[in-house]
């Protein structure tokens, strides 16, 4: 959007363009304001006055004002913009960039976030390297049904979990669902670390899915409501790249296991630190503004700003918060809405596109890398896998930096296309008898593909 307006008194202007100030001689043509005495601009207001002559308003002022407020929005790097002229001079033009203040202030606070997205990757990741050795202290080693509940009760809880997060973010406000969520998230961490029958540990595992099917509903949410609009689309990704680092951090986890067969419930156990430190966090971190402001509680929602921030963008925020609250004017949907013709299309890609990652082998990689690479005669089958979780992270941090720049479509359709390549270089490798010679090496290849 390029809005400009002009401010005049005799052959003196101040033009207003993309956020910026520029001083200007010469006649101007377009929306321009004569003005004989005083004139103030601040984000969303204008203000004049005169001490002698008359001040022109009507039309001209309101196009200016309209264009004033435009210049305003759509700058990101100024907020405010202060001019005034007194008898032809320019005594005060101040223009101020909160950019780097705004952009660095919320860093803690998306840190403390995401480590509920941390959470959600160590669990799915955890189970990796010690289900083996986890199967032999509860004594399933052969019961592959008992070991395949205990991997998969994690996700039935995360179901249970996705659903009710957004819920209770709304009534209860995105940081005390963090800290309710901390609740399942150490219960179950401490169940599995402890368990000393199967059904303990399922039940653990169906607490912790529980807390990262939360997580996974407010994690993004959060971050990209206390998020600045100049850095919002780069801390969008985060939450992704940070599941990949807790996979990763899981997988690495399980490198004593070689030496030590009980570390399996140290694995689990580590999982409640991190799980506390969300809680802790959380309680000294600012709630969303956006929620604060549904809620009508307008004082929490300026000091929440004013953290997050800074003081001099809290009267823009709250506009923006304003306008954004009074230019919906279509309801709410609902779940039934989703069924409607008017959104079969959208909800079909969508649905289909989470549908087919999922079915694209990701999980067989995530849970089960390590008895693959050990079926494949690789002796550093722990390590073999961290390699894997490595490559996950790489993967997420080099789709972060290109989404933007090549698009979506075309990031999934070659994701996805070397997805179906490398499952099938994986199958081939174990399947083709001319390939058995190389199929340790296919394996780690394909898997790291």
């Amino acid at each position: 959007m390029q809005a400009s307006t002009h401010l005049v008194r005799g052959n003196f202007a101040i033009e207003i363009s993309k956020g910026r100030v520029f001083p200007c001689f010469g006649e101007v043509k377009q929306r321009s304001l004569t003005l004989n005495r005083n004139f103030c601009i601040r984000s969303g207001s204008t203000c004049s006055g005169s001490r002698s002559g008359d001040v022109s308003m009507g039309a001209g002022l309101v196009r200016a004002k309209n264009g004033i407020e435009i210049a305003v929005r759509s700058s990101v790097k100024t907020r405010s913009i202060k001019a005034q002229a007194s008898g032809g001079d320019i005594e005060d033009l101040t223009p101020f960039n909160p950019q780097a203040k705004s952009s660095g202030a919320v860093l803690p606070f998306v840190g403390v976030a995401c480590l509920g997205a941390m959470l959600f990757g160590y669990h799915l990741g955890v189970v990796n390297g010690a289900l083996e050795y986890l199967s032999k202290d509860l004594g399933i080693p052969e019961n592959t049904v008992m070991q395949g509940w205990i991997v998969s009760t994690l996700l039935a809880g995360a179901t249970v979990g996705s659903f009710t997060g957004g819920t209770l973010a709304d009534k209860f406000g995105r940081t005390k669902t963090f800290q309710l969520d901390a609740i399942p998230l150490i219960i179950g961490a401490f169940l599995t670390a402890t368990a000393q029958t199967v059904q303990t540990m399922i039940i653990g595992r169906f607490l912790a899915g529980i807390g990262i099917g939360i997580s996974s509903a407010i994690v993004p949410l959060y971050i990209s409501e206390i998020s600045p609009t100049e850095i919002r689309g780069a801390l969008g990704s985060i939450n992704q790249l940070f599941i990949c680092i807790g996979i990763l951090a899981a997988l690495v986890a399980g490198l004593p296991l070689a030496g030590n067969p009980l570390w399996w419930r140290t694995m689990f156990g580590v999982a409640i630190v991190p799980a506390i430190l969300l809680a802790v966090g959380m309680a000294f971190s600012p709630e969303s503004p956006r929620w604060l402001f549904q809620q009508g509680k307008i004082p929490e929602a300026e000091k929440a700003i004013r953290t997050l921030y800074g003081k001099e963008r809290v009267a823009e925020v709250m506009y923006e918060l304003r306008t954004a609250g009074q230019g919906s004017t279509e309801q709410e949907a609902g779940w039934f809405d989703l069924f409607s013709s008017r959104y079969w299309k959208v909800v079909s890609v969508g649905a289909a596109l989470f549908l087919f990652q999922q079915l694209a082998g990701i999980n067989a990689v995530v849970y089960y890398s390590t008895a693959v690479f050990r079926s494949a005669g690789i002796a550093s089958d722990v390590a073999a896998s961290a390699l894997v979780g490595a490559s996950n992270v790489f993967g997420s941090a080099i789709a972060s930096s290109l989404m933007d720049r090549q698009g979506r479509k075309s990031l999934l359709m070659t994701s996805f296309s070397g997805m179906a390549a490398s499952m099938l270089l994986l199958s081939l490798s174990f399947t083709w008898k001319v390939l058995a010679p190389y199929s340790g090496t296919l394996a780690v290849v394909g898997t790291v593909l």
